[in-house]
């Protein structure tokens, strides 16, 4: 009964992240009436404050740079660095994956985002089979002034206010250390001044791509309402028709008659379900509005789980007024260690992120993890995690400061003799150039974070001179992995493998292709992406 309904539109999206943007994009190119939700007052999700990368093997980029690639190299590429990780992994939905990357590309580019390729970075696992540099792509940096008053709401506003690029971060972190760094420096306080001075209000990164995708969506005339969470889906003989939306405090019944796409980001800060399927209470760099009720809805419409138990984990930290960091480069830059509350290393300092946080979890010994560099890689190298509030991370007790390394140890607990042992060892290393212990530095993706000024292994330096620091670390993350298991077209799937009619999921609401680790930069946004096209592209065709 058309009474019952507050609202009709053909597609229904829920978050406004990387996901639920390009599939508000995609259904209104295809000529559907869409209406996106936003359970937060401002837009972005977690894309917004991340490094905005996406991973898209075979993109149109690459391909015109001459750089060789194919999707039987990248499926090849996905096994040996994935393997068999169950069904949200699947074969068909990893070659939908690489099929759909550059026809969403090629759509979003005609809509007006401006491409371009992270053509240093590597796969992170660039040894493996089918392993490749530069399959990653970002947005240029984006004039929020075009979003005029939009952006009072933007959530890209919460991150770094200036036009950086992936290859930025790498070589900034080093800027007043190595040539490369410098000019890299001197490159972007131009483009930043240059900004300033034409009148525009320059972001990159996440903020670069959740702005770009929110500017088309306005161009598309699409209605966004913000503190607009969904409450509740509404199913009539098993098919998902609509749902209930809770605009600023007023419930409304929207019909869809096209389908509802989830896309709202999974359960980062939901503190009682982390401790339930991850044992902790959560480290996370995700927005405070990742509680998981998408998930939940999709759950309580009979949809499958998987990976609840995984996450896009790397080393965090907490600082002294309780917000969590990510931290990437220090941790692999020379002239540091990561050490156990004992003063032991325990794996590879300079892994992809994912791999390093699973290293945090499943190591044994009880206590913190410390950071622990000389005074070297303070001098050289950026630390994000306290820049400008060194005194406040100091008085914390969260960072660390010593003459010696005996000192150091007697601070933080560990046992000196212990720790001056670790440090013995791994100088060893360092003046060799070979890792031992845990091949630190022996790929093209440990060394993308080295130092090439460092010889002969630009990830190892020697920890000789102080003082020393010593940084807390804590299993933090970009966000969780597991959520509802979706198909090849986005589909939400019941237990027994049936499409529940009416129903997709794209992002971090679903559980990953990716499985288990990390094959590339932006893995996590790359395919939030494409499954968000290939959601509406779905919904839009003719039953």
């Amino acid at each position: 009964m058309t009474e019952q309904w507050d609202a009709h539109v053909d597609v229904l999206i829920a978050g406004t992240g990387a996901a639920g943007l390009t599939a508000a994009i995609t259904a209104a190119d295809a000529g559907l009436g869409v209406l996106v939700v936003e359970s937060t007052p401002k837009w972005g999700g977690t894309t917004a404050v991340s490094g905005g990368g996406l991973w898209m093997p075979v993109n149109p980029l690459m391909i015109r740079a001459g750089v060789p690639d194919s999707v039987e190299e990248a499926l090849q590429y996905m096994q040996a660095s994935i393997g068999d990780a169950g069904p949200a992994s699947s074969p068909e939905r990893r070659r939908a994956f690489l099929d759909s990357g550059p026809a969403v590309m090629r759509l979003l580019g005609r809509l007006g985002v401006r491409w371009t390729r992270a053509k240093d970075y590597p796969d992170y696992y660039p040894d493996r089979p089918g392993g490749k540099v530069g399959r990653g792509v970002e947005v240029a940096p984006f004039d929020t002034k075009l979003l005029g008053s939009w952006y009072a709401t933007a959530r890209a506003a919460d991150g770094l206010p200036a036009p950086v690029t992936t290859d930025d971060v790498w070589l900034l972190a080093r800027a007043w250390s190595t040539p490369g760094g410098f000019v890299r420096g001197a490159r972007f306080v131009f483009r930043t001044v240059g900004g300033l001075a034409s009148g525009k209000r320059l972001v990159g990164l996440g903020g670069a791509l959740s702005c770009s995708l929110m500017h088309i969506v306005r161009t598309q005339q699409t209605p966004v309402w913000l503190s607009s969470p969904i409450v509740e889906l509404i199913i009539e003989d098993g098919v998902v028709v609509g749902a209930v939306i809770d605009k600023k405090g007023r419930r409304m019944r929207v019909r869809a008659r096209r389908g509802v796409v989830l896309a709202a980001g999974g359960f980062a800060r939901n503190t009682e379900w982390r401790q339930k399927h991850h044992g902790i209470p959560g480290y996370s760099a995700a927005p405070e509005g990742d509680l998981g009720t998408a998930i939940d809805l999709g759950a309580r419409a009979g949809a499958a789980l998987e990976l609840m138990d995984d996450a896009w984990w790397g080393a965090g930290t907490v600082s002294p007024d309780g917000a969590h960091g990510f931290i990437l480069s220090e941790r692999s830059m020379p002239f540091s260690i990561v050490v156990d509350a004992a003063g032991e290393r325990f794996t590879n300092e300079s892994a992809s992120y994912i791999d390093f946080g699973h290293a945090m979890l499943s190591h044994t010994v009880p206590g913190p993890t410390w950071l622990v560099t000389d005074v070297r890689h303070a001098r050289r190298y950026l630390s994000t995690a306290y820049v400008g509030r060194k005194k406040q991370w100091l008085a914390a007790g969260t960072l660390v400061e010593a003459a010696s390394l005996h000192e150091l140890a007697d601070i933080t607990g560990m046992d000196p003799a212990r720790l001056a042992a670790t440090v013995e060892r791994f100088n060893g290393f360092a003046r060799t150039g070979v890792d031992a212990d845990f091949g630190r530095g022996r790929t093209v993706y440990d060394n993308y974070y080295g130092d090439p000024r460092v010889k002969p292994n630009p990830n190892l330096g020697p920890l000789e001179r102080g003082p020393f620091r010593a940084l807390r670390l804590y299993p933090g993350d970009l966000g969780t992995k597991g959520g509802l298991l979706t198909d090849a077209d986005a589909r939400v799937l019941r237990e027994d493998g049936t499409v529940i009619p009416g129903l997709y999921a794209a992002g971090n609401t679903t559980a990953s292709v990716m499985g288990r680790t990390y094959p590339g930069p932006g893995s996590t946004i790359g395919p939030a992406v494409v499954f968000g096209y290939r959601a509406a592209r779905h919904a839009a065709t003719p039953a």
